[in-house]
This record gives structure tokens, sequence and C-alpha cells, in this order.
């Protein structure tokens, strides 16, 4: 059995965000030891990494949740992960489109300005009704 602090260390999980998915259910509160810290087993360890990768990957908390309780099945649908996994990649890549067309637009109203003008030819874009670079297309 593994304090907080282990488990943090092993799991690569900040302490305050194990606190944070304990107390939202994301994964099951540990036991403790007679003086009241929290104990954490191998397995509960293994769980909060998996978590972690999850974030890392920019999964939220709610398919997360999900894919825990799928890890627990024994006959277990890949293709419900599958298309879990596709749909946040879709998602990923409408995100990405944005940033490009943020890029763009930044871009094309940067090249207006000149150093060392007092009338700043952007900023005079941005506040003009017909500014052409909305990006919620």
């Amino acid at each position: 059995m593994f304090t907080i602090g282990k488990a943090s260390e092993q799991s690569g999980v900040n302490i305050e965000t194990i606190r944070y998915y304990e107390r939202e259910g994301v994964v099951p509160k540990p036991g403790r030891s007679a003086g009241g810290r929290r104990l954490y087993s191998s397995d509960e360890i293994a769980k909060l990494r998996f978590v972690r990768r999850c974030r890392d990957l920019g999964f939220p908390i709610s398919i997360i949740q999900t894919f825990l309780s799928l890890t627990e099945l024994s006959d277990r649908s890949c293709g419900e992960v599958k298309a879990m996994a596709e749909n946040h990649l879709g998602e990923i890549t409408a995100k990405i489109e944005n940033l490009v067309r943020l890029q763009d637009a930044l871009l094309s109203l940067s090249k207006n300005c000149d150093d060392g003008s007092a009338a700043c030819p952007m900023l005079d874009a941005l506040m003009k009704d017909g500014f052409g670079g909305n990006l919620h297309e």
C-alpha cells in the first residue's frame, strides 16, 4: 500500500488532482490507514496512470469514466471505444482547423501593422463591422 505522495509519484498525477478525481468519482476513494491517511494499492495507482494517459490525449472526464467502466468488463467492446476515440479525433480535427483559421487571420492582420505608426490598421480592422476574419464559420 502506498501513500498519496507515492501514488502521485508513481502515477504522474498531482496530489490535488488525485483528490479531485476521487471527489468527482473518476476513481474510487482509497482505503485509509488507522491514522486516516489515504492508502493506494498498485491497481489504484494503475487506474490513476490510465486516467492521466487519457487526459494527456485530451479525453474528457466523462469518456474516461466510461473507459474505466469498460476495463472492468470481461467482454468489453472495442468497437465502442473506437467510436468514442474517432468522435474525439473529429473534435480535435475541428479545433485544429479553427486554430489554423485563427493563425491565418492574425497573420493577415499583423502584416498590416507598422512598428512606428500611431494609427494601427490591425486595431482599425478589428473595430469594423465588416471585418472579414469571421472565425466562427
